[in-house]
């Protein structure tokens, strides 16, 4: 019978001997998701026998990873800004560099209305619910199945958005909007096949393909977004680390003020932001 330390050691050996370069994380992530047994508990007790049918299902887990399905499509837990969001193979795993623009949007938020386009997980949209304090949410995805995961989530953190299906702002409520976020597909289609098997092969290409130059999106939520924002309303994207200054003149040639370009925690740039004036001011 094996042990949770044989255990252990046996994943990490397979995930290691097929190229993944986390095999011990990510070993350990798994073993920690099918035992329930957190890292001080594994130290005082590595010696505890696992039952065999706990073994059977964590390497068959191990092997679904060696095929690099990525860890959180497996779990189906990814965390975000300190929360934990469900995640399936319809949505983009939510990643850490996104919470950067959760933190540029949220003090803007309290007591307004808040578009989340192109929602997915509802990662973002949901965070600003949760730490913002807003007077409404609505999240926006074209994927129909990208927005029951979004709304398995809203229900989760205890908020309750408005949910709308359809291609950027269409059907999206006819209202004034005092913040726009968005995190749109912005990696160019040729691009693509050069991303890691985990991206390509397992994270919906509707959530990662920006078209022939990686901006379609952005040029179309900036064309229509004046629409939806109110006077003084903020603008805000993810973008890729050489896109910034391309999104920041195409807010400008659209009359956005106070753009800037903002970097992540590695220091490349993550975050544009700018604001609309439908008053002259």
């Amino acid at each position: 019978m094996q042990t949770l330390e044989s255990l252990l050691k046996k994943g990490t050996t397979i995930l290691k001997d097929n190229g993944l370069e986390e095999a011990g994380l990510d070993a350990w992530l798994l073993l920690e998701f099918k035992t329930g047994k957190n890292r001080a508990y594994y130290f005082a007790h590595g010696d505890e026998p696992v039952s065999d049918e706990t073994a059977a299902e964590y390497l068959t887990l191990i092997d679904r990873r060696a095929g690099h399905i990525p860890v959180q499509q497996l779990t189906h837990q990814a965390f975000f800004m300190g929360y934990e969001f469900y995640v399936n193979e319809n949505v983009l795993i939510p990643r850490q560099d996104t919470e950067c623009l959760v933190e540029q949007v949220l003090p803007f938020c309290p007591g307004k209305k808040v578009l989340d386009l192109c929602t997915g997980s509802g990662c973002i949209g949901i965070s600003l619910a949760v730490l913002g304090g807003p007077a409404a949410v609505v999240l926006a995805d074209v994927s129909g199945e990208a927005l029951k995961v979004a709304e398995k989530n809203a229900e989760n953190h205890g908020v309750k958005p408005v949910f709308c299906q359809g291609d950027l702002f269409e059907n999206v409520p006819a209202d004034l909007f005092d913040v726009i976020v968005s995190n749109p597909p912005y990696i160019a289609s040729e691009e693509i096949q050069k991303l890691m098997p985990e991206v390509q092969d397992h994270e919906p290409v509707l959530a990662l393909d920006g078209r022939e130059d990686g901006l379609y999106f952005y040029r179309k939520i900036i064309e229509l977004s004046s629409s939806y924002l109110a006077d003084q309303g903020m603008l805000a994207f993810e973008i890729g680390y050489d896109q910034g200054e391309s999104v920041a003149e195409l807010m400008r040639k659209k009359g956005f003020q106070q753009v800037e370009v903002k970097k992540d925690l590695a220091g490349l740039d993550r975050i544009v932001t700018g604001h609309i004036c439908h008053n002259g001011g």
